[in-house]
């Protein structure tokens, strides 16, 4: 399945960093031998998704000086058979590994010391559910890179929010589908990937309930975007919205959903460095769009989207939210909690402030996955590994001169690094 994707990886990967290679080759014999090695998930439930698929392994050793090892994994969305089969080594203990990529948070007794750790860690804004593992990281002189730090030029290199937007933009209308029993879509996950996901959106005669309005413009939004096209629903411009009769779609940037408080010009730079001074402009859009999907980037001192109390007016005509960004208690009023592959949908009675039953007559329908590139692990996977080969793996290599590692590092050689020595407290009191 993976050779059209593979073919162009390698091209685009040869053309973007043959200089880097030709680097590679000069200061081989400054940096010693690297010996890498894939890890497989521990966190419960287990995630399917791997950092680098075996291409990017092959790759990696065929143009790095260095030696690649997968641990075994019995659940993982790419088999140990495939990794065996072009060469990379499986290798259960990997305590001989310099540098170590996982996905999600590595349990503290899995930890190894004293090696190098990618993988999102959680911590950074003083998750207290994750202070424990970053202390432990500090105790056991563990270098600690976490992936959604790694930044170029102020943006993040590697990321999976455009496989959020893919599949949480399908889960929004396969929830109302369910719900209203207009259509049914196969679960994402049951998908073998993206192109057989997107083939149960062709030929659906899209009932003219079916308005959306998506806020946001990031990666999310825009994988959102994406599922959309390829759903075949038309687009319009959010001018278009209150007339528009039928089926249709339209994508809310921040000025459209968020005004000044006191009627002063709007100014993104303002709004970015303190939302303070600002207030919720989505009502305007509430009367005339039935499902909502949240694709955007939310500050916690930001206005909410829509509240609780907005949820009650009578013209409210949202009946269907697919909140894809999964703000618990933020800015948008129905998601109570996060729900999950299995049991993607729930009902949030507006009237009583509660969840209920998904087919609640009087209930707004609730899509709040909160790890939705899951349902694609192998797409997934294979996006994520080529950012990673692209950006990030260079770094390793070539003295970090971008500075890209150093500065998405928490901790190394038993303390916080200096950007991090906020995290002091935090990890004092875990």
């Amino acid at each position: 399945m993976w050779s059209a994707k593979i073919r162009e990886f390698y091209a685009n990967y040869v053309h973007i960093n043959k200089g880097t290679v030709r680097i590679h080759a000069k200061i081989i014999t400054i940096f010693k031998h690297m010996k890498i090695g894939i890890l497989r998930e521990g966190k419960v439930p287990i995630d399917k998704r791997v950092a680098l698929i075996p291409e990017h392994a092959v790759v990696l050793k065929n143009n790095f000086d260095c030696t690649v090892v997968v641990q075994p994994s019995p659940v993982r969305a790419i088999a140990d058979a495939e990794y065996a089969a072009l060469g990379i080594a499986l290798q259960e203990d990997l305590s001989d590994c310099d540098v170590l990529f996982g996905v999600k948070e590595v349990p503290i007794e899995q930890l190894i010391p004293e090696k190098t750790y990618f993988f999102f860690s959680h911590t950074y804004k003083q998750q207290p559910y994750n202070a424990k593992l970053l202390k432990a990281c500090v105790a056991q002189n563990i270098r600690l890179i976490d992936y959604e730090l790694l930044k170029k030029n102020g943006n993040r290199v590697v990321a999976f929010g455009r496989f959020a937007g893919l599949v949480g933009a399908y889960n929004g209308l396969r929830g109302w589908g369910a719900k209203y029993g207009d259509y049914a879509l196969k679960p994402a996950h049951e998908c073998k990937d993206l192109e057989e996901m997107f083939a149960q959106l062709k030929g659906i005669d899209w009932p003219a309930e079916v308005r959306i309005v998506l806020t946001g413009t990031g990666r999310v939004a825009s994988g959102a975007v994406e599922t959309l096209r390829a759903s075949g629903i038309p687009q319009i411009s959010r001018e278009e919205v209150a007339n528009h009769k039928g089926s249709f779609w339209s994508q809310l940037d921040v000025e459209a959903y968020y005004k000044t408080s006191d009627g002063r010009p709007f100014d993104r730079k303002e709004l970015f460095a303190d939302p303070s001074g600002f207030e919720s402009d989505f009502m305007r859009y509430a009367p005339f769009a039935k499902l909502y999907m949240a694709g955007h980037y939310y500050d916690s001192r930001a206005p909410f989207i829509f509240t609780r109390e907005d949820a009650k007016k009578l013209d409210f005509a949202i009946t269907y939210v697919a909140d894809i960004s999964c703000d618990i208690d933020g800015p948008v009023a129905s998601t109570l909690r996060a729900s999950t592959i299995d049991a993607p949908f729930y009902g949030y009675l507006a009237s009583r402030e509660e969840e209920v039953a998904h087919e609640h007559p009087e209930a707004i329908g609730v899509m709040a996955v909160d790890n939705l590139p899951c349902e694609l692990p192998r797409d997934a996977s294979f996006s994520f590994g080529s950012d990673l080969m692209n950006f990030v793996i260079p770094a390793l290599f070539d003295g970090d001169g971008d500075g890209i590692l150093e500065n998405a590092t928490e901790c190394v050689d038993g303390a916080l690094t200096t950007n991090f020595k906020y995290l002091q407290t935090y990890i004092d009191h875990a």
